[in-house]
């Protein structure tokens, strides 16, 4: 039996920033940008570096300017980084970002709570950073928290999703990442909405971006894939998690999402091997055990032997 998928796939790695935000121990500025480095000799194309948010706000990510004047020129590879407003944005300019991401949510208390803003105040913020963005030359892209269920509000309605992921694009956002953000969807709801967003919206302006809380994941990507989309974020050991959802698990981990497609025949030019040898060097550095299952059949391999 054949499915109709995507022959190939772009994998966002947004370990550097939406996995190392949440890290209470600090990671120097040089062993961030030797995981980047990393992550680019794996074949990611795609890295999201940092975040440009005030640094008393998020002080394991300080240090963004410093971790991209470190990271060398990739010809093919895109460093990334999140800002909050106009000001973070300049600060990402004189970096020399060349993509930029700004973010929101679909539930409103979770905005408030995450941001400190309504959605309506949060899309009026962007407004200018994108507008600045893209007469610079600058890509943009949206997150779009919270498009399933809420650890506020509960499920999340799909027209709901729709109408904040519209706006995003109506601002000029080239593309919107449909985020899972406390990982409790499943196929059946990615089915539900995102099936329901491409309807008015083109597939090739929708990531899908999934945390794996329940085991669901690589499962939800399964479904998105099916439906055509071509662009899922990934976090290399499963780094991250979610600080307004207490036991909410990190992001999927890139190893792993590679590896089921490599098994599929999905071509994303990304040697798992080298993610997996990332992952375990920022684990050490962590000194924790990340979720990756990579990681965790390396452990087993390691105890047998």
């Amino acid at each position: 039996m054949r499915f109709d998928i995507p022959s190939r796939v772009t994998v966002v790695e947004v370990g550097p920033r939406d996995g190392l935000q949440n890290e209470k121990i600090p990671v120097p500025t040089a062993d961030k940008a030797a995981f980047i480095t990393a992550l680019a000799d794996a074949g990611l194309t795609q890295i999201e570096t940092s975040s440009f948010v005030h640094p008393q706000a998020v002080p394991q990510l300080a240090d963004a300017a410093e971790v991209l004047a470190s990271l060398p020129a990739r010809p093919g590879v895109t460093y990334s980084a999140l800002v909050p407003n106009t000001k973070g944005y300049e600060r990402a300019k004189e970096a020399g970002i060349k993509r930029i991401a700004v973010f929101t949510a679909a539930s409103e208390t979770f905005a408030k709570r995450n941001i400190n803003m309504t959605v309506a105040e949060s899309l009026e913020a962007f407004a200018p950073v994108v507008r600045a963005a893209r007469a610079d030359g600058v890509s943009v892209r949206g997150y779009l928290s919270t498009c399933f269920v809420c650890p506020f509000e509960g499920d999340i309605n799909k027209r709901r999703v729709l109408e904040v992921a519209q706006a995003l694009l109506d601002l000029g956002v080239q593309e919107v990442a449909i985020s899972d953000t406390i990982g409790a969807a499943v196929p059946s709801d990615v089915v539900e909405t995102v099936g329901f967003l491409l309807q008015s919206i083109p597939r090739e302006r929708i990531a899908l971006h999934f945390h794996d809380t329940y085991g669901t994941a690589l499962a939800n990507v399964a479904i998105g894939l099916q439906l055509g989309i071509t662009t899922f974020d990934a976090s290399a050991g499963g780094l991250g998690g979610c600080p307004f959802a207490p036991g909410a698990a990190g992001n999927l981990a890139t190893e792993d999402l590679v590896y089921m497609l490599d098994r599929m025949g999905i071509h994303t030019g990304v040697n798992v091997a080298k993610v997996t040898a990332a992952a375990e060097r920022m684990q050490s550095l962590l000194g924790r055990r990340l979720p990756s299952r990579q990681l965790q059949r390396l452990h087993r391999v390691a105890e047998s032997t």
